[in-house]
């Protein structure tokens, strides 16, 4: 008998764990009220389950970043910390709710549960369209930028984007378009490309990402590139026609997505960190169902040295 995974983290979406060079494990993710961030750390992964969760920004009443906070993931980049996360104005402000765009905040305490955080503002892609679920990497000494975005030319509701950098929270020229909903697995409920995470690997760099509704529909997809080519030519990234990882029915883990990549503890291994439901009859808005709880398992590895993500529900 396998072993069925439990979730490390309830009622915690779009999760986000980053080891970093302290040793410590940093976990930020969506909260059910979407009203704040926050962060948490442990010496290990199963400690994050148990460590006190720090607020370190919270929203304001009204403006153009107050209602809605998805996302945010914590990054060390260029000497500080920064959390980038997508939030939408209030209701007077936009007719429509859905209206996010994306946003930075940083710390330059070398602890960054501690010390003050300033808000640097939003992170202007050049297109004045819906955006969200950013992440950053450094790849031969140049930072990028990779998100969802709309674009109105283009059916759907997000595709993916990637952007050099200028500082960590500017970007330093165009974005080019890596990826769109176009399979069916992609398209079922909504057009949706969202939520990459990048893993360097075997000589290869690897995005992930999710795409159709949040329901039991969502699924992850990958992209990748060898990691001497030219990041920002869409030519040299492969695209996989099939998801590689999705609902698993026999166990009942259902809606797999928004994910990342983190560190294992022998300092040598991946952890694939998603979230997922338990359940599929969803009362309501599923948008305020708390019920997407953070998974961690092992990452595997093929002998072409492909990731093999395996089942949703099993180690």
């Amino acid at each position: 008998m396998a072993d069925i995974l439990k979730p490390l983290i309830e009622q915690r979406a779009d999760p986000h764990i980053y080891r970093h060079s302290d040793g410590y494990y940093y976990f930020t993710a969506s909260v059910p009220q979407y009203d704040r961030i926050e962060l948490r750390r442990a010496d290990s992964i199963a400690g994050l389950a148990g460590a006190p969760a720090v607020d370190v920004w919270h929203k304001p009443d009204t403006g153009p970043y107050s209602e809605l906070v998805w996302a945010p993931e914590l990054h060390f980049n260029q000497g500080a910390w920064y959390v980038y996360f997508a939030a939408a104005p209030s209701r007077e402000i936009k007719d429509q709710l859905f209206q996010h765009r994306m946003y930075a905040i940083r710390n330059t305490n070398a602890n960054p549960m501690e010390g003050e955080w300033e808000f640097m503002g939003q992170v202007d892609t050049g297109i004045d369209t819906f955006c969200l679920d950013a992440t950053t990497f450094t790849h031969d000494g140049v930072l990028y930028y990779l998100w969802a975005q709309k674009d109105v030319a283009i059916e759907g509701n997000s595709n993916l984007y990637l952007a050099p950098m200028a500082t960590p929270w500017q970007l330093a020229g165009p974005p080019v378009m890596l990826s769109k909903p176009e399979f069916d697995w992609e398209i079922r409920g909504f057009w949706v490309n969202e939520g990459p995470s990048v893993l360097k690997r075997n000589g290869k760099i690897f995005i992930s990402y999710s795409a159709s509704a949040t329901d039991e529909n969502y699924a992850m997809g990958l992209l990748w590139a060898d990691d001497t080519a030219d990041l920002l030519d869409p030519a040299a990234w492969t695209k996989s026609p099939e998801p590689v990882f999705a609902t698993c029915y026999e166990h009942g883990i259902y809606g797999p997505g928004h994910n990342s990549f983190t560190t294992a503890e022998d300092g040598d291994g991946v952890l694939l960190v998603y979230h997922a439901r338990t359940y599929t009859e969803i009362v309501g808005d599923p948008l305020w169902n708390p019920d997407r709880h953070t998974f961690v398992k092992p990452l595997r590895w093929d002998a072409q040295g492909m990731p093999v993500f395996g089942r949703s529900s099993t180690l």
